[in-house]
């Protein structure tokens, strides 16, 4: 399995316009691609940081994981994202291993890229993302 880089980490807002701010006008970063995730229930705005991502994410429902991670938690960083070449084949070794899934088959992410998540019982109590680009 191996973990190509580092593709993003993702930071849960209620609102991405107003901590742009923040992120363009004081780190100086900028927002290339901004979506809707319908399938996610949210909006993100995905800004590059040398090879990596720093993506903010909005619900857009209430009643979305995301929002209510939102509701419990607070705004912060909800996830880190590990780009992997082979989803299928992670996702099959980590059950082998014993490790609990969020999502043991990938699911549509941003630009139709295929992620799942591991629970971060299994991962130090940090939300993991695996996605598979293209």
């Amino acid at each position: 399995m191996p973990v190509l880089n580092v593709h993003h980490i993702a930071i849960v807002v209620p609102d991405i316009d107003h901590e742009l701010d923040f992120w363009q006008a004081a780190l100086g970063l900028t927002v290339e691609h901004r979506e809707e995730v319908p399938e996610q229930e949210t909006v993100v705005a995905i800004m590059p940081v040398g090879g990596s991502e720093v993506e903010l994410v909005q619900p857009t429902t209430e009643t979305s994981g995301m929002a209510k991670y939102l509701a419990k938690r607070g705004q912060g960083l909800h996830h880190v994202c590990f780009e992997v070449d082979d989803i299928e084949e992670v996702l099959t070794r980590l059950k082998a291993k014993g490790i609990r899934l969020i999502n043991e088959e990938p699911v549509v992410g941003v630009g139709g890229s295929r992620v799942a998540f591991v629970h971060p019982k299994s991962a130090s109590g940090v939300l993991v993302e695996l996605v598979q680009s293209g």
